[in-house]
């Protein structure tokens, strides 16, 4: 996974790198991450086109409420661990696009950018 601080442009993703996010290549693919420091853990935020895999500081519920494709991880301390995890629990939303369960946060973020709403 290669850190590239701007490596988003606005005209690429329709998102620009502000403070407190930073942009990863992961696999030829490239993600907005959010890290925040809050607690005893961070709050971690991987965002893909088209929905996102956030520490379970995010509540699911609310994210179910709103519509949010989302799916969550837990015990992570960093962007890596993040990504290295298997997801916990997904919404709706996330299932219908075929995020389960126990899936590589890869292939759930794949998922993510592949839907087309």
């Amino acid at each position: 996974m290669k850190r590239k601080g701007r490596c988003c442009s606005e005209g690429e993703r329709g998102n620009t790198v502000r403070e407190g996010e930073d942009c990863i290549v992961f696999e030829g693919r490239k993600y907005i991450t959010f890290k925040q420091n809050i607690g005893n853990l961070p709050l971690i935020v991987v965002k893909a086109k088209n929905g996102y895999v956030a520490c379970s500081y995010i509540d699911k519920e609310t994210a179910e409420k709103v519509g949010d494709i989302a799916a969550f991880v837990s015990n992570v301390k960093d962007v890596d661990d993040l990504m290295k995890a298997k997801i916990r629990a997904v919404t709706t939303w996330a299932e219908n696009i075929g995020v389960r369960e126990g899936m590589s946060v890869k292939k759930a973020l794949e998922l993510m950018d592949e839907f087309s709403e």
